[in-house]
């Protein structure tokens, strides 16, 4: 009896554990996603026996996917760099890195007059959130404002996000 309930709450956890897989919808290559790992390969193909071509030490790196096989995930650095990378290494939040070669402004409000609250650098990583009409907000550990998105990596010109 016991073997039972055990095998019931088994099966139950994973009727659970899949109807939660199937309402995620299946994103299509390519889109943004982020390193969630501090430490993550990425490989010259899509397995383990492929050699190792870069370590990232740098969680929160944005990322894109242009190619899914399996379990795995062929992207594009900020640098473009490309390679495979395990799924489990990667976060769908979304971050952006900053480029160009001198510091952008966050301000108070997603306008070119509003207020300046702080500058990143170039290579500052942020999550980003909120985009709309060429801004978004860009937040650095804490310190967070609006940017205009030509300033980033790691979202498209015109590109939404909630």
């Amino acid at each position: 009896m016991r073997r039972y309930a055990i095998t019931a709450a088994l099966f139950a956890m994973l009727a659970i554990d899949m109807s939660a897989h199937a309402a995620d919808p299946k994103k299509t290559p390519p889109y943004y996603a982020s390193i969630s790992a501090g430490r993550a390969r990425m490989r010259t193909g899509p397995a383990r026996t492929y050699p190792a071509s870069w370590l990232y030490q740098r969680a929160g790196l944005p990322i894109r996917i242009v190619a899914v096989f399996k379990e795995w995930r062929k992207l594009e650095d900020p640098d473009g760099t490309a390679g495979w990378m395990q799924a489990n290494l990667l976060s769908e939040a979304r971050t952006a890195i900053v480029t160009g070669a001198q510091p952008i402004d966050l301000r108070e409000r997603p306008q070119p007059g509003a207020r300046l609250l702080w500058r990143a650098a170039p290579g500052v990583v942020g999550r980003i959130n909120e985009c709309e009409r060429g801004w978004c907000r860009f937040d650095v550990k804490g310190q967070a404002g609006f940017v205009e998105i030509g300033g980033l990596w790691g979202v498209d010109p015109g590109e939404s996000l909630p």
